[in-house]
């Protein structure tokens, strides 16, 4: 029985077939370290969200050629690379439920492999003159960069507000997701309108599932990613930062001492989660997650009605429901 990827990514599965072959072999290397690492990371691949992405929204601006395949090899290439950079960072020893690089090679090798990654899909594209999918994507990972730093620098007095939340959160996870877009309309037209319009869908769309991902932090480990790790790591969430704003000042100051001071007390993560709750924080998330997740809905039915365009809408609501 299909899943419901399958049945998504069905008006370019032939196409996402042929890209997943060559980007097999693109990655091989004459470096044996490199060839075994890079072949473990192809064999514990994810969902492949952003390739899907880059095809889908290709095929609703037009007909799929060579460079939809080059932006898509660009877009997974960067992706990965700021995985790895990304576990690095976090001391994060595993990825998917697979042990992470750094875990497995240690920090060094993990950095290297993560630049590795990176150069080679810049080089991919200029063997192939795709400028304007490396303007692109350089864009979006130049914000990636800008968007962890700026999450680094305020977890240390956690004076987030809902203003810095969507511009971290936007550049943290939106931009790429809007560049996958942004770049598989490209391949295939050359109206700025629509390829503005594209890269404006997918940071809405980026934004809803960033939101989501948010809240499963306040679920049951079953059903996503274990509960309170972002309360752990001092990150200010959306709907921690609501309940924050929804409270008296005595209550504020002592959940703010709990993240600041007890973050690694199971106990105290709990009361923040109880607390969180208990104040419409998740509610709130779930809201303003919808809102993104219509918009993005909205600029896609301005679009020409096809298979490829269904196949996003499915895809939408795909990243708003998911379970993990």
């Amino acid at each position: 029985m299909a899943s419901e990827l399958d049945i998504i990514k069905a008006p370019v599965s032939r196409e996402l077939k042929q890209f997943e072959d060559n980007f097999k072999t693109s990655m091989k290397s004459s470096v044996p370290l490199l060839d075994k690492i890079t072949y473990y990371m192809v064999q514990k691949k994810g969902k492949q969200v952003r390739p899907i992405l880059v095809f889908l929204c290709a095929k609703v601006c037009g007909e799929l050629n060579a460079s939809t395949d080059v932006a898509a090899a660009l877009i997974e290439l960067s992706h990965t690379a700021s995985l790895v950079h990304d576990d690095v960072v976090d001391n994060a020893y595993e990825r998917r439920g697979f042990f992470s690089i750094n875990a497995l090679w240690k920090n060094k090798i993990a950095v290297l492999v993560g630049d590795y990654l990176l150069t080679k899909g810049l080089q991919i594209a200029l063997e192939t003159n795709n400028y304007r999918h490396l303007h692109t994507v350089s864009m979006a990972v130049q914000q990636m960069a800008e968007g962890e730093l700026l999450q680094m620098e305020k977890a240390r007095r956690l004076d987030i507000d809902e203003e810095i939340y969507f511009e971290i959160i936007r550049q943290k996870t939106a931009s790429l997701i809007a560049a996958a877009c942004s770049a598989g309309a490209s391949s295939t037209t050359d109206n700025e309108d629509v390829i503005s319009k594209m890269w404006l869908f997918g940071e809405k769309l980026g934004i809803a599932f960033q939101i989501k991902d948010d809240l499963f932090d306040y679920g049951d480990e079953a059903i996503g990613k274990p509960r309170g790790i972002d309360i752990k790591e001092k990150k200010m969430t959306l709907p921690l930062i609501y309940s924050l704003n929804n409270t008296d000042r005595s209550t504020r100051k002592k959940i703010i001492n709990y993240i600041k001071k007890d973050s690694e007390n199971e106990a105290k993560v709990r009361e923040v989660i109880a607390f969180v709750k208990a104040t419409g924080g998740i509610e709130y998330a779930e809201m303003i997650m919808r809102r993104y997740q219509d918009e993005a809905i909205e600029i896609l039915h301005s679009l020409p009605e096809s298979e490829a365009r269904s196949s996003l809408n499915k895809l939408v609501y795909f990243f708003t429901n998911r379970k993990n």
